[in-house]
């Protein structure tokens, strides 16, 4: 028990002087997730600034600030408060023999880099496009993922808004993709992280992007809009789940575009019952409600 503590302290210290590093400019700027993070944001908002698709909507659109935070919690706070967790599953399943290595299924190693990351980054999304699809179709899951949907003006920082629960689902599932290419990132696996915050700030944007012929392999704001849409096709449970692809839609049939003037209402039916604050919408899903 003693080691697991030791464990998890170290893990948490860890994280914590890292990203202390990264606020202090001492991590190199190409790994530099939290400079990187306000860049893209920056860069992504005056996008939205200057090319306005619902020109209606404020720069300051409703919950601005609340996404605002919400990007810096689930990307920096609860990526250190869980850490020190993930170390102590690590050496449990390390005790029986699970470990990187003995889950790869491919060793991607000796592959040039480019088509390493390009494997990598087709890989991580799909696993987080099903993961996405679960978090719709099963009732105790989409309870936590209603605070994603709780969104009624679309804006970059709409992407980092979701319940923490996600973290605890999205994290393993990606480990384990991670496990299965030969157990560990690519040392440049920092360039695929940075395309998909950009991807997803992009998508969740006021901005009018559709990439031409590449909407079908990339997602794109015109086709994320209509995931958020209150009204879904009769009989769906949700359409449009790519998170930086949209070809997995494509592939399953799951895309749906009617239109693109960027109108429609957004939410779900019950939205009404969303907590306003931060600290209510950390325990929704937990509570039973009427």
């Amino acid at each position: 028990m003693e080691n697991y503590f030791d464990a998890f302290i170290a893990a948490f210290n860890g994280t914590v002087r890292y990203t202390w590093k990264s606020i202090l400019f001492e991590v190199p700027w190409y790994k530099n997730y939290f400079w990187g993070l306000i860049a893209i944001s920056f860069a992504v908002w005056l996008l939205e600034i200057l090319f306005p698709w619902r020109k209606n909507q404020s720069i300051f659109r409703k919950d601005f600030w609340l996404d605002a935070f919400y990007m810096f919690f689930n990307f920096f706070i609860f990526t250190i408060i869980i850490s020190g967790v993930y170390k102590i599953l690590e050496l449990i399943f390390g005790q029986f023999g699970i470990g990187a290595e003995s889950l790869a299924l491919i060793n991607t190693s000796n592959w040039p880099i480019w088509l390493e990351l390009v494997v990598f980054f087709i890989l991580l999304d799909f696993v987080q496009w099903l993961t996405h699809v679960c978090l719709h179709k099963f009732g105790f899951l989409w309870q936590f993922h209603q605070v994603h949907h709780s969104v009624k003006e679309m804006g970059f920082a709409a992407h980092l808004r979701y319940h923490w629960m996600e973290n605890i689902l999205y994290k393993p599932l990606k480990t384990l993709g991670v496990m299965l290419l030969g157990g560990f990132e690519p040392e440049q696996a920092y360039i695929v992280h940075f395309a998909a915050i950009t991807i997803g700030h992009l998508n969740h944007a006021n901005i009018k992007l559709t990439y031409g012929p590449l909407k079908y392999i990339f997602n794109n704001p015109v086709m994320h809009l209509y995931h958020h849409s209150y009204e879904l096709p009769k009989g769906s449970f949700g359409v449009n789940f790519g998170i930086s692809l949209s070809l997995w839609d494509y592939i399953f049939k799951t895309n749906y575009v009617p239109e693109d003037s960027g109108t429609i209402v957004l939410g779900y039916p019950g939205d009404e019952r969303m907590p306003k604050n931060f600290l209510q919408q950390l325990v929704y899903g937990f509570i039973k409600r009427k």
